[in-house]
């Protein structure tokens, strides 16, 4: 299934340096506003929706939509969980990553170090500096949300280009395009950033009966 297949490439972590990522002249306002969320927005909640989508132009259209709730802190603490059409969860506590399927009872467990390379959400929840897993270019603004290009620099990784898309330093939108030429869009809502976390708000409790794969 398509929500369990990016649930690998969605475990991870985002970005804490970002005063290299670019030379000063060539700051562009895509590069600024990520500057200010990374190093403002140091914990955030929200919802998003995935869309799986195929073709371009004309031709595109969506495959498959899934929706849900995030919350993060960093460096590599999130909880990405999945609620509809069916249920999924990716927690980590910034040392180990869990992927809980509901319908299959069963928990992937994992050193996040592992999980995180060039991965998606290292963009959003980690502490690597982009330069060293990504080629990072100026995007185009589209329907006033200004984007920035990553491609990935390892070819161990499912996607070719991410994008990732700013409004009024506001993180709106990612791009992930793998190489068979599937687009994946993330749209985020309602965030709010730095908001007061329970102490236990990333603490992973296996479910009673669940199967637990340690990879």
């Amino acid at each position: 299934m398509q929500i369990r297949v990016m649930a690998s490439a969605i475990a991870g972590a985002t970005v804490l340096t970002l005063a290299a990522l670019l030379p000063a002249p060539a700051m562009a306002a895509a590069t600024d506003q990520l500057k200010t969320f990374v190093t403002t927005v140091k914990s955030a909640r929200g919802e998003f929706v995935q869309r799986q989508v195929k073709g371009s132009g004309e031709a595109t259209r969506v495959t498959g939509t899934s929706s849900g709730t995030f919350v993060f802190s960093r460096p590599g603490k999130f909880a990405w969980r999945y609620t509809k059409p069916y249920e999924q969860l990716l927690q980590a506590d910034g040392e180990t990553l869990y992927i809980y399927d509901k319908d299959l009872n069963q928990v992937t467990q994992r050193k996040l170090d592992g999980a995180i390379g060039s991965s998606p959400a290292a963009i959003l929840f980690g502490s690597n500096d982009l330069q060293k897993d990504f080629v990072v270019r100026d995007g185009p603004v589209r329907d006033g949300i200004e984007w920035l290009e990553l491609t990935p620099k390892s070819s161990d990784t499912q996607f070719e280009r991410i994008g990732i898309g700013f409004r009024g330093g506001s993180l709106e939108a990612m791009e992930l395009r793998d190489a068979f030429g599937n687009t994946t869009l993330l749209t985020f809502s309602a965030l709010q950033k730095n908001p007061q976390l329970p102490a236990d708000t990333f603490r992973f409790t296996v479910p009673k009966g669940a199967d637990v794969i340690r990879q």
